[in-house]
């Protein structure tokens, strides 16, 4: 052990009277003092510490003073109210985009006479004139055709209507691109992989602020409504966060701690797919599952409330004019029979196929549009891609909807006053029904396929392939884009048509040994929309391998509890299958593409590595930066500061005895220099610099030294250099560090960084380890 510092005496032994007091920046708080620098890791110790010190100091104060004891109060209530807030922000910001869309979408085909303001669906009801079959048709809505030539029937007005759905269709696109281009570059894209690594610690500036909030709360509007294969739900989350960041600056605890900010993002996140399904719970276990990284039991208390709060200011706005939070929430009444299990796994096995094709087809996308000049255009493949979506979507049916209204459509239960194709069935006799009862009489002939349900097979079949493509090619553009809806689309389209032929095949064969009792005269065998929503579930868990949050919320939409049985069995399916073929998610994939330093908790270590294998300086390098506790200037320092990029500095006792005493942040090192230079008098570029409490003898004639001991933490975590690199990764995970130094018998011999570990964890899966972009 070395005592050299020990040399160093009491401050009033030492100091000559007539010697300029040394400062100490803990007497008064230097602004900046304790932030971080754009892309970088924060501490996560240091912070919990910080919020650690403030509650107990409140706690002691509010002994002394009523006042004290009523600010504590406040403080402890504070949460809660900012959840609130939060519940209340969101709830209205959705139920405006699910208003504005809506009509949007509508308005590509067509306005209202009654008042533009208004779509179809709402301009139809106020009308006398419509009917059950043709409830989507009334003389107050008029197609674009209509209202410029005046007839309603021929040849011309088809090719006009398909003209100006593309012509709204790429001015929606158009206006999209170029906001975010113009104002807001981070409201593009999903946002979850962004929150991901967010919530895991890193810091990214202005993806959370305003400006970014009003331009993906206006854009996500216009891309849903320009039929691009996207969806709002996963953006949701992604606003829900903005609206809680920028609450968090009214709260003093918020706004100065990013670990407790981080908190409140969590729970956001459960208030964006609350609002996004209308599924509170669903929620909650969302972002416990799948975009938390540090989640205590008293966030997951707010989390609950906030989302409770925001699912019903959604409901008191009723965006959808049916009392429901979601535009295909359904109840089915037909049981499942227990070998239905068979066709529900398949639908898992095709989910978890879809769901590994299309992130290794979407990674592939992606990374050839970063890497040639197809980047270079965004606005160009957006008003491309927009182009072929709307010329090859509008003449299916099936496609020109809206990706919330064909899922509406393929959930459905065929009831007694449909008029869907998808509802078409015909007797034995062979005549033909538009609706379900029209030949009840007959018996289970009332269930057989007609013309109209072919029709509507073959055109889903061909708006799965479309379906498929485009959802692969628009997620990723320089646009807000969801992945939740299109996922679910695909699945439902899917289950829909094995469910129509799973429902046809027991028909025919009720007689036989597989079928027999499945079947009732005037009753349904087999429900095809149950289909439908397993298939979106397997789909939707294949490309995201979410499990329980997904259960929950699809039960949640459909309020059934006997159907969880064959939502649990193809979502497990869809995940194994899925991860048979590859481990990581859409969003987890994302992150890696894009070089986010995030740890994934799901992925294990199990190379056998030491720290000495990973920590820096290898053999060959130059020596490691240090700082020693005395005896370098501030022109040394900052010379340091320069020639560096280092986010921080270990600090020792001296270069001849390299015993370790501390980490100093570059940031507060920089801000403490700068406002020593301002505020200190005296000081000059050979003044002194100190990390020690002590003051050494100094001559009346030196300049006044700069004592940092303040800014210098002494319980930096350490390793050996025989320390299992499967032990160091586990720390890093779940003590959220930013660095970690390596000793050998109190000696400093290296230092590990998050990046270093993620670059060695790539190294040893075969990856490049110079994809790891940020510091």
């Amino acid at each position: 052990f070395d005592f050299d510092f020990i040399q160093c005496r009491c401050k009033a032994e030492w100091r000559p009277n007539n010697s300029p007091k040394l400062m100490d920046l803990l007497d008064d708080t230097v602004p900046g003092i304790g932030t971080y620098e754009d892309f970088n890791t924060i501490d996560w110790v240091r912070e919990k510490s910080k919020d650690r010190d403030r509650h107990r100091e409140i706690t002691n104060k509010s002994k002394q003073s009523t006042v004290a004891l009523l600010f504590s109060i406040s403080d402890a209530f504070s949460g809660w109210l900012l959840m609130l807030f939060i519940g209340l922000m969101s709830g209205a910001l959705a139920g405006g985009i699910d208003i504005a869309a809506h009509w949007m979408t509508d308005l590509k085909e067509g306005v209202c006479l009654n008042g533009f303001w208004f779509n179809h669906e709402h301009c139809c009801w106020a009308s006398n004139e419509t009917t059950f079959q043709e409830r989507d048709k009334c003389p107050q809505w008029k197609s674009w055709a209509e209202l410029m030539v005046g007839v309603s029937e021929g040849p011309g007005l088809y090719v006009l209507n398909y003209f100006m759905y593309m012509c709204w269709a790429l001015l929606f696109a158009f206006l999209t691109v170029i906001l975010v281009r113009a104002f807001a570059p981070y409201a593009c894209g999903s946002g979850i992989p962004e929150i991901k690594t967010i919530l895991s610690g890193f810091i990214i500036r202005g993806y959370l602020g305003k400006w970014t909030l009003i331009i993906k709360t206006i854009t996500l509007v216009l891309a849903v409504s320009s039929g691009l294969s996207l969806g709002k739900e996963g953006p949701l989350v992604h606003v829900a966060c903005c609206c809680a960041n920028i609450l968090c600056h009214f709260f003093t605890k918020y706004r100065r701690n990013e670990a407790k900010r981080r908190e409140v993002l969590s729970a956001a996140s459960a208030v964006g797919v609350s609002v996004a399904f209308g599924a509170p719970i669903g929620g909650v276990l969302f972002s416990l599952e799948e975009v938390s990284y540090y989640f205590p039991l008293k966030t997951l208390w707010r989390s609950f409330f906030a989302a409770l709060v925001a699912a019903f200011t959604l409901r008191s706005i009723n965006p959808f004019g049916n009392s429901r939070l979601v535009l295909f929430y359904v109840e089915f009444h037909t049981p499942w029979h227990l070998l239905e299990l068979i066709p529900f796994v398949l639908l898992g096995i095709f989910g978890g196929l879809w769901g590994a094709f299309f992130i290794r087809a979407n990674i592939a996308w992606c990374r050839l549009r970063k890497n040639t000049c197809l980047g270079h255009y965004p606005v160009l493949e957006v008003v491309v891609v927009t182009l072929l979506t709307a010329f090859l979507a509008f003449p299916i049916e099936y496609t020109r909807m809206s990706s919330s209204e064909l899922i509406s459509e393929l959930f459905n239960d065929c009831g007694l006053l449909d008029s869907s194709k998808l509802c078409g069935y015909t007797s034995n006799s062979g005549s033909a029904s538009g609706s379900v009862n029209a030949t009840a009489a007959n018996g289970l002939g009332a269930r057989l396929a007609g013309p109209d349900l072919y029709t509507a097979m073959w055109q889903l079949a061909l708006a799965l392939l479309l379906k498929m493509i485009f959802t692969v090619v628009t997620f990723g553009m320089k646009v807000p884009s969801g992945l939740f809806i299109p996922s679910m689309a695909v699945g439902a389209i899917a289950g829909r048509l094995l469910g129509v032929c799973m429902e046809q095949l027991a028909i025919r064969h009720h007689e036989g040994d597989i079928f027999r009792g499945w079947c009732s005269p005037g009753a349904d065998c087999i429900t095809p929309g149950l289909y439908a929503m397993v298939g979106a579930a397997a789909c939707l868990g294949g490309v995201t391998r979410m499990t329980v949050s997904l259960v929950v919320i699809m039960f949640e939409l459909t309020g059934g509890l006997e159907y969880i049985v064959p939502l649990m069995a193809a979502a497990m399916t869809s995940k194994w299958v899925a991860d048979a073929l590859g481990r990581e998610s859409i969003y987890e994939a994302h992150i890696r593409l894009n070089g986010y330093p995030f740890l994934e908790a799901k992925e294990e270590f199990r190379h056998k590595t030491l720290a000495t294998d990973v920590m820096r300086p290898r053999r060959g390098d130059p020596l490691l930066s240090v700082l020693t506790e005395s005896g370098m200037t501030v022109e040394e320092v900052e010379r340091l500061i320069t020639d560096t990029t280092y986010s921080g500095f270990p600090v020792v006792i001296s270069q001849q005895s390299p015993r370790l005493v501390g980490f100093v942040l570059r940031r507060d090192l920089v801000i403490s220099l700068e406002n020593a230079r301002r505020n200190q008098e005296g000081v000059v570029s050979m003044s002194p610099i100190l990390f020690t409490e002590c003051d050494p003898p100094m001559s009346p004639s030196a300049p006044p030294a700069v004592k940092l001991h303040s800014i210098l933490d002494l319980s930096p975590f350490t390793v050996t250099v025989h320390t299992p690199m499967e032990i160091v990764v586990d720390i890093f995970r779940k003590l959220g560090l930013r660095q970690c130094l390596v000793i050998q018998n109190g000696r400093l011999l290296g230092i590990i960084t998050k990046k270093d570990i993620l670059k060695h964890m790539a190294q040893m899966a075969n990856r490049d380890p110079d994809s790891i972009l940020f510091n």
